[in-house]
């Protein structure tokens, strides 16, 4: 049982130590035993880590109120201390205040929550708009509003990744945008219901037939995030994962340049056979 315990702790101080010495180069990735959300890498993200961090602090303080509440009561009114039971029905200033109380709390919650979807819902001053159409399963980027540029993302297959790639994670072709402006995003899907979610950048919209939904997000810095298709869209819904590289708007710049020759070719919109897992083939 000792040695259990104390491999337990090793394991644990392992992971705390890992997760605490790579935060700043991955924080744009989930990490192993990641429990809380990932740092905020833009000012939708932050927004969220404020109204996460309020609602917190508010069901910590009822949580702490009840359970004290609850042990005076159990203490207070035992049928030991209390052995001829009140019959009061009902009391007008407690009845009020717990209605009242907790309409305010609803109002304190509501008030930044509102305004946040606000904040989030869009952008009226877009430096780049680009269209995101999911597929079964894959992505496709077009980037009409400022070039001639669409390209499909896949994720890597296991036998295919080179060192420092991560699984289920990295893909061909990442969808590129300048650093520290605002990107308008226009979701649909091809087929059937998507959602386009990058954890860190604080975006999920879901990609629906028939329907653009607009969302947009601005990268504090250069920088790498990575995020999934989070709306179960079939059989290979675990292998849609979405990288996006955020560059410095020079660099961005001479990527669109190269972007508009590498994809030219019509064919490279072609749908492929969808990449299956080893672990899974049959």
């Amino acid at each position: 049982m000792h040695q259990l315990l104390r491999r337990f702790a090793a394991i644990l101080f392992t992971t705390l130590v890992a997760g605490t010495a790579s935060s700043a180069a991955h924080a744009q990735a989930p990490k192993p035993w990641q429990m809380g959300l990932q740092p905020a890498q833009s000012p939708v993200m932050a927004g969220i880590h404020q109204l996460n961090d309020l609602v917190l602090v508010i069901i910590t303080v009822i949580t702490i109120f009840v359970a004290a509440l609850l042990g005076w009561v159990v203490y207070r009114y035992s049928a030991k201390r209390n052995p001829t039971p009140s019959r009061t029905s009902h009391n007008t200033m407690l009845e009020i205040a717990w209605t009242l109380i907790p309409v305010l709390i609803l109002v304190v919650i509501a008030i930044p929550s509102f305004r946040l979807v606000y904040f989030e819902d869009r952008t009226h001053e877009a430096d780049i708009t680009i269209k995101v159409v999911g597929h079964q399963w894959y992505w496709e980027y077009d980037y009409s509003d400022v070039a001639k540029v669409d390209f499909i993302s896949r994720m890597i297959a296991d036998e295919d990744l080179k060192p420092g790639q991560m699984r289920l994670l990295d893909v061909d072709n990442q969808l590129v945008v300048p650093a520290g402006k605002n990107v308008r995003v226009l979701t649909t899907s091809a087929d059937v219901i998507h959602s386009f979610f990058i954890p860190s950048l604080g975006v999920q919209r879901y990609a629906i037939p028939g329907r653009t939904i607009e969302t947009w997000f601005k990268a504090d810095k250069p920088g790498v995030f990575y995020g999934e298709c989070n709306q179960i869209c079939g059989t290979n819904h675990s292998q849609m994962p979405i990288v996006i590289h955020a560059m410095a708007e020079t660099e961005f710049q001479a990527w669109l340049t190269t972007a508009k020759t590498k994809f030219a070719d019509a064919t490279q919109a072609v749908p492929a056979a969808p990449v299956q897992l080893a672990a899974i083939q049959r």
